[in-house]
């Protein structure tokens, strides 16, 4: 009896973890899958805001342009239709507040029933008018014509230059000042802290004596403690203004000032997998080794790291994770500029700082929202990248070793 009641708990426990591990497994494919369903949403939509029309007179012979194009126009950097194909003709800008410009409120209309009619001849009178308006508005007889505007592109969503996505009348939705942030304060991040971490784990696992680990550890795990916001302060206080100082730089709040505040925040983690890992190296393997002639800096460098590199690894994946995924310390140190960046020393932004700051003023399910999603697929893909590069290059060293 007492046998059956102990098989029947094994298969029940057996069974309660292999549900967790599905269920863990599930969740985070559908989160996964969540994700790019809402970002990849974003090239089924047009970058003029849901239900507005820009349209031109009916003779003008434009009948498509890009969002680049519309900005240009509404910035007055395209004043004459010439320069995108038409006949020479200055562009006349109207949006609906201009209404007033040329029509009489009583024409107009009390609770504004006229402005269809006032749009479809305004439209048509003027031949060089590119008009923005509600589509609500258009009248059954609309004598303009409205424009075609392409849908967002995933080659321009990537190699955009300019990141505006509430700009009117046509979002900028150009995600490369955003990508080239993330990678400069990431990989400055990871140069930082890798070659410290590794420093700093060797050390404490291989030379200094029990009491100063028992000392050092604990104060270093307390680190990977303390919430992001406070590195943040740190940083807008101390390194900020010595950046400032040392380069003279108008502003302090650099890529430079993100990577040294994310390579402190992933220096913990690095330190703490990494110096576990060399003290499982077996006893013997390292007393073998000296026995052999070899010293002990190079039985830490033939025998020790070597034996250790998965959990070196691991070390470095979850610091680098941490760096590239972080928010609230970046958005405080590093401008929050989004220009595209010529070297470490220039105000940037990073990914996970733009959807942290623009999420919660996205309307749900509009065009900017799924704009961020979408920056998070790229997110994605970016960690992922970088996590296998680290392990083809961890898994190639440990069988060249072999």
């Amino acid at each position: 009896m007492k046998t059956f009641y102990k098989k029947f708990l094994e298969k029940f426990i057996e069974g309660l973890l292999m549900l967790s591990g599905t269920v863990t497994t599930l969740t985070v494919v559908l989160i996964v899958f969540f994700l790019f369903k809402e970002g990849i949403g974003v090239f089924n939509k047009k970058p003029v805001e849901e239900g507005y029309v820009i349209a031109v007179n009916n003779k003008n012979p434009i009948n498509k342009l890009s969002s680049e194009q519309i900005k240009n126009i509404y910035d007055q950097k395209i004043t004459n239709w010439k320069i995108l194909g038409a006949p020479t003709d200055s562009i006349i800008l109207f949006r609906l507040e201009d209404v007033s410009n040329y029509y009489s409120d009583a024409e107009i209309g009390e609770n504004f029933e006229g402005l269809p009619i006032c749009i479809s001849l305004l439209t048509d009178s003027l031949p060089n008018i590119i008009a923005f308006f509600p589509e609500k508005y258009i009248d059954k007889n609309f004598k303009g014509k409205q424009l075609e505007i392409d849908k967002v592109k995933l080659s321009e969503f990537l190699t955009g230059k300019e990141w505006f996505p509430t700009a009117q009348p046509a979002a900028q939705l150009g995600v490369m000042p955003l990508i080239l942030g993330t990678l400069w304060v990431s990989l400055g991040a990871i140069l930082l802290a890798l070659p410290l971490g590794l420093a700093a784990s060797v050390y404490m696992s291989e030379i200094a004596n029990e009491k100063i680990r028992r000392i050092m550890k604990p104060l270093i795990e307390l680190l990977a403690g303390i919430p992001s916001v406070v590195y943040g302060f740190f940083g807008l206080v101390i390194i900020v203004p010595l950046i400032q100082t040392t380069f003279d730089l108008p502003v302090g709040e650099t890529g430079l000032a993100g990577s040294i505040i994310l390579g402190i925040m992933a220096l913990p983690t690095i330190i703490t997998i990494s110096e576990d890992a060399m003290r499982n190296t077996p006893r013997a393997m390292k007393e073998a080794s000296l026995a052999l002639g070899a010293s002990k800096w190079q039985t830490i460098y033939k025998v020790v790291i070597p034996y250790s590199i998965s959990g070196i690894t691991a070390g470095a994946i979850l610091g680098i994770g941490r760096a590239i995924g972080e928010t609230m310390a970046v958005l405080m140190v590093t401008g929050n500029a989004a220009v595209i960046p010529h070297s470490i020393l220039e105000p940037v932004r990073t990914i996970p700082a733009t959807i942290a700051a623009e999420l919660g003023e996205a309307p749900n399910g509009g065009l900017h929202f799924q704009a961020l999603f979408a920056l998070g697929c790229i997110l994605f893909l970016i960690t992922l990248f970088i996590n296998l590069t680290v392990e083809f290059i961890s898994n190639r060293n440990k069988y060249n070793k072999h």
